[in-house]
């Protein structure tokens, strides 16, 4: 899929990211909110855990837009192998951030 954007992804998108970054910000109190209440340890690192795993899935995210919207060029038609390259860029990002 070729994707050309009129507008940056962050633009575009920015409704659906707020609300990601809403809930990982509701992650991190929860987090807070474990080590205030010395809770034990394993339920920390769950939640923790469960907010690491939330900003990585948004990383990928982001880069994959990033990738989409800035790496392949815009002003002509993407070759196949640019895409290809692009998409086995993206899949080695979510594999590593995973």
């Amino acid at each position: 899929m070729v994707y050309y954007p009129s507008m940056s992804h962050t633009i575009k998108d920015k409704e659906k990211l707020l609300l990601r970054a809403k809930r990982i910000q509701g992650q991190v109190a929860a987090l807070v909110r474990t080590l205030s209440e010395e809770r034990d340890c394993s339920e920390v690192l769950q939640v923790m855990s469960a907010t690491r795993g939330a900003i990585n899935s948004l990383m990928a995210e982001l880069l994959e837009g990033h990738i989409r919207s800035h790496v392949i060029p815009s002003k002509q038609k993407a070759t196949s192998e640019q895409i290809a390259a692009a998409d086995e860029v993206i899949a080695m990002v979510k594999s590593y951030l995973k």
